[in-house]
């Protein structure tokens, strides 16, 4: 290489256009880069600066247009050749003009005196326009063909160049950088978006209005999950829309444009539109890029997607982009960006822009699907594994509540129920597994069916939470629960409760005094080999017995007995409300309750369960034995008879009568101890006929020649409600009747 011609390095300041190969020739109108000519005798110093020779005269220097002062005494930084401008009004021989023009008809602002060469490429003189600083991420394209316009703020002109953008345009993207920003920051405003409407939200939230006026999303309906094959027609439904207020928001940074009237953006898209195959908007759709909406596929798949007027709302020329959203494996929907006639137009490389903005937007959209359907089958999970409705057994009032842990865990092992029992009794049941996955859920949907089944054999407690102990046993060696179980009995006022490391519950009294009952705690369900200990306790009327697990009372900021001190107090405040006569509504309490979780309370999932014991009165009771002898059915009829006229109630004479010779006849016919017949008065009036028979009765359709078998047919066809219940020690047929 000739030790003239040096080759100038571009600085870290002053980097290669984006888009422009280096290797390539420069650009019609610029000046050709030729090397200053090096005088007679002039030397070249190290880093390739010229000295001149003696006597040579030394020329002016002139300033660069950036303000930075050039000339023979400024010194060069290595690998640069320093040149020296004519002067002011002459023309350099071996500089040509551009297009054959003199220096009159040259760009004024294309002077020779700060020029940098591109390695490799034929050395000719540029101008030194303006390259400016990074402008703030997120500010709209500048097209090409555009005059390079500086960025203006809030504040009025440009801070470097003192110029003045026009009124109404935003300051535009000159690098790749501002786009990548741009990008950037729109995909982790969309990536933070957990559902569905949160994702659609973020990315017009993101591009409006830095990106574009307006913008159109339409999703798929319904939106395929996962693997599923859709069904039907391509439906595309428009599932959100966003554009440009009527007034700017000068605070963040967008300058207060002049605003034009109401266009044909307000008014644009139709609700719900279907995609038929073979049309131009399937074939946009396949095509999966983003597109120009002047482009002709585009052009036509517009009235199939907004209707048959957005030819005239969309607006002419690059000024709207068409991007499909394109989910894991198909299409799930179209998102259209338009910009106002005022505002300039798109560039090629926002397309680009608008293609991540869709893929991103896709795949979140994707996956909240997918995460919509976890959530919907956990749900669904967690309502069937506990009760939909409770009960209303008689002598007692229920209310219950179930709080998830959180939003994204809403299944849990927490659960309860209240299970009628034989006598007018109710056990109550309440349990927690550990965890609160899928897995906790199914092993509590176990443990809760178990619970039904013993109850139904009558069980004592204990014995209920031995066979769930060994249950849980049989699951695996590490499905490990606790369990309390407790069974009311209405008419003795009485109350069993057997425990399975469960925290004890709280039982409040009518006067407003709330105790924490003393129950064995036990070992929790699944150690084995174990006894478990029940204890017997007073039932008051007008009590109020809270079962919990410890998701109410524990947490990261307490301990379990801190959390049930803090339950006993908060009860009793409540109770405190409503006086000393009055107990408080089941309903409210529980609220209540419930309002005592702080913010950080908040770190398991919460079953609860209030029982209100109203009890059943002496008077209101009547219970004999009867010999299992011919007579029985008799006797029977003449107590009931009695009964019911001391409670009022003559008026169901002959149905009782009727329907309590048939149930006793029946059961003094196998049974070999005396049966019991008890008659009670609540809501409604209750016959319970008791014998030592396993044996259930089985209602059937007796044939005419039968001489037996029309008992039950009668109590099906009499009774409100009948059914028979299997005991430790034989069973219990009962049946209801209206007396109001």
């Amino acid at each position: 290489m000739d030790a003239t011609r040096v080759t100038e390095q571009p600085t870290s300041l002053e980097r290669p256009q984006p888009g422009v190969d280096p290797a390539e020739p420069e650009p019609r109108g610029a000046l050709a880069r030729t090397p200053a000519p090096v005088p007679p005798g002039s030397a070249l110093r190290p880093g390739g600066e010229v000295s001149p020779s003696p006597g040579a005269a030394a020329l002016p220097a002139q300033p660069r247009s950036g303000g930075e002062p050039t000339g023979p005494a400024a010194t060069a930084s290595p690998g640069t050749t320093t040149r020296v401008p004519p002067a002011a009004g002459t023309v350099t021989p071996d500089a040509p003009t551009p297009c054959g023009k003199g220096m009159d008809g040259m760009n004024p602002a294309s002077t020779p005196g700060s020029e940098h060469s591109q390695p490799g490429a034929e050395q000719t003189a540029e101008p030194d326009a303006h390259r400016p600083r990074p402008v703030p991420e997120g500010i709209p394209a500048q097209p090409a063909g555009e005059p390079d316009l500086p960025p203006q703020g809030p504040a009025g002109p440009e801070r470097r160049t003192g110029q003045a953008l026009p009124p109404g345009r935003p300051a535009p993207m000159r690098r790749d950088g501002d786009r990548l920003r741009f990008v950037g920051a729109a995909t982790r405003r969309i990536a933070r978006g957990i559902d569905l409407d949160e994702i659609v939200m973020g990315l017009c939230r993101a591009t409006v209005p830095t990106f574009s006026d307006a913008i159109l999303v339409y999703l798929r309906d319904p939106l395929p999950v996962g693997d599923e094959r859709p069904t039907g027609p391509l439906v595309l439904r428009l599932r959100r829309t966003d554009r440009i207020p009527a007034e700017r928001d000068t605070e963040n940074g967008f300058m207060p444009a002049v605003q034009p009237e109401p266009s044909e953006l307000d008014t644009v898209g139709s609700e719900l539109c279907e995609v038929r195959p073979g049309s131009a908007l399937a074939e946009v759709l396949r095509g999966v890029r983003p597109v120009f909406t002047d482009a002709p596929a585009a052009r036509a798949a517009l009235p199939e997607l907004l209707g048959d007027g957005s030819r005239f709302a969309v607006p002419d020329g690059q000024r709207a982009i068409l991007a499909p959203l394109r989910g894991r494996r198909r299409v799930i929907g179209a998102a259209l960006f338009l910009r106002r006639p005022e505002r300039v137009a798109f560039e090629t490389d926002d397309l680009l822009v608008a293609a991540q903005l869709a893929t991103h937007s896709a795949l979140g959209i994707d996956k909240a699907v997918l995460y919509g359907r976890e959530a919907y089958i956990a749900d669904e999970l967690q309502r069937t594994m506990l009760p939909e409705t409770l009960p209303r057994p008689t002598g007692v009032r229920l209310a219950s509540r179930y709080l998830p842990a959180a939003e994204t865990a809403r299944v849990g092992g927490d659960w309860y129920d209240a299970i009628p029992l034989p006598g007018s009794r109710v056990a109550l049941v309440v349990g927690d597994v550990m965890g609160h996955s899928m897995t906790s859920a199914a092993i509590m949907g176990q443990l809760r069916t178990t619970a039904q089944t013993l109850a139904g054999l009558d069980l004592p407690p204990q014995e209920v939470l031995h066979h769930l102990d060994e249950q849980a046993q049989r699951l695996g060696v590490d499905r490990m629960a606790t369990c309390l179980y407790a069974v009311y009995d209405p008419v003795s006022h009485r109350i069993t409760i057997a425990n399975a490391g469960h925290p004890p519950p709280v039982l409040l009294h009518l006067g407003g005094r709330a105790e924490v009952l003393r129950v064995p705690a036990g070992a929790p369900i699944g150690v084995g080999g174990v006894d478990f200990e029940a204890v017997e306790l007073d039932a008051p009327a007008g009590a109020t017995l809270l079962l919990y697990t410890d998701g109410l009372v524990e947490s990261r900021l307490r301990d379990v007995w801190t959390g049930i001190e803090q339950l006993r107090e908060k009860l009793a405040a409540t109770a405190q409300l409503t006086g000393p006569d009055h107990p408080p509504p089941l309903e409210a309490l529980c609220d209540e309750v419930l309002d005592m979780l702080g913010p950080g309370d908040r770190d398991d999932d919460i079953a609860l369960l209030a029982a209100r014991f109203d009890g059943i009165a002496p008077s209101d009771v009547a219970y004999w034995f009867l010999e299992p002898e011919d007579a029985a059915p008799g006797r029977a009829r003449r107590l009931a008879r009695r009964a019911l006229t001391r409670w009022g109630l003559e008026e169901l004479t002959d149905s009782v009568e009727l329907l309590v010779s048939e149930v006793v006849t029946n059961a003094v016919r196998y049974a070999t101890r005396p049966v019991t017949l008890r008659l009670l008065r609540t809501d409604v009036l209750r016959c319970e006929v008791g014998d030592d028979v396993p044996q259930l009765p089985r209602l059937r359709q007796a044939r005419a020649t039968d001489e037996g078998g029309r008992g039950l047919y009668l109590v099906n066809r009499l009774a409100r409600r009948w059914g028979a219940t299997r005991l430790s020690t034989g069973k219990v047929v009962w049946f209801e009747l209206n007396h109001t």
